[in-house]
């Protein structure tokens, strides 16, 4: 087993970047998987501000191979040459790819340090790609790791208590450009674009922060099933010039090829001495950025989010950080317990093998009798007796990091010689199993 993963954050690529590198992303996995041998599993985490890939290559020589095809459809969904999108994706292996993923989920490499909303996105992208049928058993066991760890840091440091999210800090900051007391948004009215997990979180914020007057729309016209379940007004083309014309707070969260212009908010906006402030969340803009310069106007992006979020206190972070690289050793042997699974298959196959040859001329040479039946119930629990050691020093080398010494140790005794990597089928040299049984 070989994983890998291809990142793109905001900590090291500008917004646009990032989303360009995203456009298409649901179809990345979907492409590759039936057509490529050098990927045998593929999931895609998207969100407002990373695009990251997490990739099970077959095996550790088809990596660059493995690499090479993912940016190859990357480039050609984004539209990027591929080497622009080969460096603007960091290649991580080894234990780096579930520390990553592990900081992640927990919100260490979030805009708003220990945000909520992410540990969902990761566990959404792992049912996404179960649905596509891009996931192996490696690639479930990484994600899921990645859930626990998330809600072990929510549960046991003050990340969790505090509660912080990119939707919050940025209603917090709307609610002081409206000069609100304690982040309140009563009275006020709203247009929420979209209606995924962030326009979710942003409703359940909205509503708790008392604006009851909150209309949604939705490019993609889902504006009805959003609101049946969470409430509010659903907007269509027809309704939304009039709702936008009475809002105090936009809020985008789609990301879609819909874009508010400064041209539309120009010609909506009679009173200009009506304050209206503008949060720009999706990563692909929902409005124009020249919104800004029009009276009475404020618009907040994720960068303006991510400089107003608080700093978290260095005990806390170093906290969350132990309890993530503590997570980090656990999949790694757990990983590594796995990796002479392939070994201890081999090694029973060919010694049942060796039994049930042995037992088929006790049966020929006897019969079907009670007598033989007792032989056959005496040796098979030899076997297994004889097995047991072995099957438990196989797990003990392999969670030390030492397979190798196993895997020499079953070509010395047994003639059995077997792929290091766990690809292939175990080889039996020497002895054939009649000779070795006699």
């Amino acid at each position: 087993m070989v994983l890998f993963s291809l990142v793109a954050s905001h900590t090291s690529l500008d917004l646009e970047t990032v989303a360009r590198l995203s456009a298409g992303a649901a179809a990345v996995g979907a492409e590759i998987i039936p057509h490529d041998n050098a990927v045998t599993g593929l999931i895609t985490l998207a969100t407002c501000n990373r695009y990251e890939l997490y990739v099970h290559a077959r095996s550790g020589e088809d990596l660059e191979s493995a690499r090479s095809s993912v940016i190859e459809s990357i480039s050609r969904h984004s539209g990027l040459a591929e080497p622009h999108v080969s460096a603007a994706l960091s290649t991580l292996q080894s234990d780096a790819v579930p520390r990553h993923l592990f900081a992640v989920s927990t919100g260490l490499e979030s805009a708003v340090v220990g945000e909520r909303e992410i540990a969902g996105q990761v566990r959404r992208a792992l049912s996404i790609a179960q649905e596509q049928g891009t996931t192996t058993p490696a690639l479930v066991r990484l994600f899921q790791a990645a859930a626990k760890t998330a809600k072990d840091v929510g549960a046991q440091t003050a990340l969790g208590r505090r509660g912080m999210s990119i939707v919050s800090v940025a209603l917090d900051l709307a609610a002081e450009l409206q000069e609100r007391p304690l982040g309140s948004l009563a009275g006020k009215s709203a247009v929420l674009f979209g209606t995924g997990a962030y326009a979710g979180a942003a409703m359940a914020q909205l509503v708790q922060r008392g604006c009851t007057d909150i209309s949604i729309y939705s490019p993609s016209g889902r504006a009805e099933t959003f609101t049946a379940s969470r409430g509010g007004t659903a907007l269509t083309e027809e309704t939304l010039p009039h709702a936008l014309s009475n809002a105090s707070l936009l809020l985008g969260c789609s990301g879609s090829e819909h874009q508010v212009t400064r041209m539309d908010l120009a010609q909506l906006r009679h009173n200009d001495s009506k304050q209206l402030t503008v949060i720009d969340l999706a990563l692909s803009h929902d409005f124009a950025a020249d919104i800004d310069s029009l009276p009475g106007v404020d618009l907040m992006t994720l960068e303006t989010v991510r400089q107003a979020a608080p700093a978290e206190q260095e005990s806390t972070l170093a906290q969350a950080s132990s309890l993530v690289s503590a997570a980090t050793r656990d999949f790694e042997q757990a990983q590594n317990s796995r990796s002479l699974d392939h070994a201890i298959v081999a090694l029973r196959r060919h010694t049942m093998g060796v039994l049930d040859d042995e037992i088929a001329k006790v049966r020929k040479q006897h019969g079907c009798t009670a007598a033989t039946a007792e032989v056959e119930f005496a040796m098979r629990r030899m076997v297994k007796q004889l097995l047991h050691v072995p099957t438990v020093r196989a797990k003990e080398l392999a969670a030390a990091g030492d397979p190798e010494s196993y895997l020499s140790a079953l070509d010395a005794l047994y003639g059995l010689k077997i792929d290091p990597a766990g690809l292939g089928s175990a080889m039996t040299a020497g002895l054939d199993r009649n000779e070795a049984a006699g």
